[in-house]
């Protein structure tokens, strides 16, 4: 990894798309350290002192860097992108039209992109109200008694909700010039920005509290399960595929013979994603009730991150949303239809539905593993804290933490080495 990096700057063109890259990288935190006009930095800064308790808006603050919590002009991060993303790709079992965009090839993603934006703004602006009025109510930190916003018209509100969408709008920007112009997933390396910027701090505020064993521990978990995670999203199950031979004027086509790559986690971090997402509702909604409910005190009791209620419920969504998450991406019929299409079949299986019913259950028992692998992810930090003596909110990582930072690793990785090949072939056929 770090050889492909190193090679990779002795080379002119990919020196100049990586340090384009660690540019944008830089200026997109930059952005998460202005504040929000109207807000009291110094407060805010007093009150995240204070907080002792992992915060109902974690998942969000997670992709925004800490800038949430810090309420800057990048409070909202990329979180309002990635749930548009989703809903998309959601949508397109729902309402055929997408569907058929998304077949349609680069015009129908561009159209599906414009909507994704759309949809941006508009949870950007349901992220921003929440959260402006989360401070302003004095519920975004609990255990704080300095004043966020001082200045309460109307028109401070506006103007603060249009300034952190227009930053949203940026960061989706900046996700495009690192995508067209540098190197990788522009939006995937502004998460990894985001979440590795914070581990360094958390770790060393742990070490000043006297816990540098926990340090160690944590660090040496965090390099296994790094280890862990590289290998199985690495692994394949590759179907062979046959191509018949076809006799086109005087011309001979097919008769070759390919694969067809299967991973065991075909739905990346998305059922974490979802799964933390949805578990973190009760508690948002239970800050608008009175303390002394009793459905306010048992959403208090049994959702917070080590209860064993809240941990046996995130591991079984994480599996539901695991399976349905593969089932939407990947289509048994859709491929089984392509292969007989193109003359193509798998051995020992008649093309067409015998091909779609063997790829199921392939799928389906790849999907099983994949499903197991996630649970323990996910749920291993919740589990981790209780021999490290550390609380929720002082765990540096989590399940989706550590699967977005080595995904987002490889697939750059891999690209800069695709590059590399392409940069020496060029310079072979000079």
């Amino acid at each position: 990894m770090l050889g492909a990096f190193a090679q990779a700057f002795r080379t002119p063109d990919l020196r100049r798309k990586l340090l384009f890259t660690l540019f944008i990288m830089a200026a997109f935190r930059l952005g998460s350290f202005i504040p929000t006009p109207g807000v009291d930095s110094q407060a805010v800064q007093r009150c995240m002192a204070q907080e002792s308790q992992a915060s109902l808006l974690d998942l969000v603050n997670l992709f925004s860097g800490g800038a949430l919590l810090q309420l800057s002009i990048f409070a909202l991060g990329i979180m309002p992108y990635i749930t548009a993303s989703i809903i998309i790709q959601l949508l397109r079992v729902v309402i055929p039209r997408f569907d058929d965009l998304h077949k349609e090839g680069q015009s129908g993603q561009a159209k599906l992109t414009q909507y994704t934006r759309y949809l941006t703004i508009f949870l950007g602006v349901l992220q921003a109200t929440t959260t402006i009025s989360l401070a302003r109510s004095g519920q975004l930190f609990q255990s704080c008694q300095y004043e966020i916003i001082k200045d309460r018209s109307v028109l401070t509100f506006i103007m603060m909700i249009i300034v952190m969408m227009a930053g949203t709008g940026v960061i989706m920007w900046l996700g495009e010039l690192i995508t067209e112009r540098g190197i990788g997933n522009g939006m995937s390396l502004l998460i990894f920005t985001s979440i590795a910027a914070r581990l360094p701090e958390q770790l060393l505020s742990i070490g000043q509290a006297g816990k540098w064993g926990s340090v160690a521990a944590i660090v040496a978990l965090l390099l296994l399960v790094a280890i862990a995670v590289v290998y199985v999203e690495q692994a394949q199950r590759r179907i062979p595929v046959q191509y018949a031979k076809r006799m086109i004027g005087r011309r001979q086509y097919g008769g070759t013979t390919t694969y067809i790559p299967l991973k065991i986690n075909m739905s990346g971090v998305i059922p974490v994603i979802f799964a933390s997402s949805i578990l973190a509702l009760p508690p948002m909604v239970a800050q608008f009730g009175k303390p002394d409910d009793k459905w306010v005190q048992w959403i208090s009791e049994h959702f917070t991150q080590g209860s064993s209620f809240y941990l046996t419920i995130y591991g079984l969504m994480t599996l539901f949303f695991t399976f349905f998450y593969t089932a939407i991406t990947f289509n048994p019929d859709e491929v089984a239809d392509n292969m007989k299409k193109y003359g193509g079949f798998i051995p020992g299986y008649r093309a067409g539905r015998p091909t779609a019913e063997y790829l199921r259950y392939v799928i389906n028992r790849i999907t099983s593993a994949g499903a197991l692998y996630l649970v323990i992810i996910a749920l291993l930090p919740s589990l981790a804290i209780i021999p490290l003596k550390l609380s929720s909110s002082q765990m540096p990582f989590g399940g989706t933490t550590l699967l977005i930072i080595i995904g987002v690793g490889l697939q750059t990785v891999k690209e800069i080495n695709t590059q590399l090949q392409q940069h020496h072939y060029e310079g072979f056929l000079k």
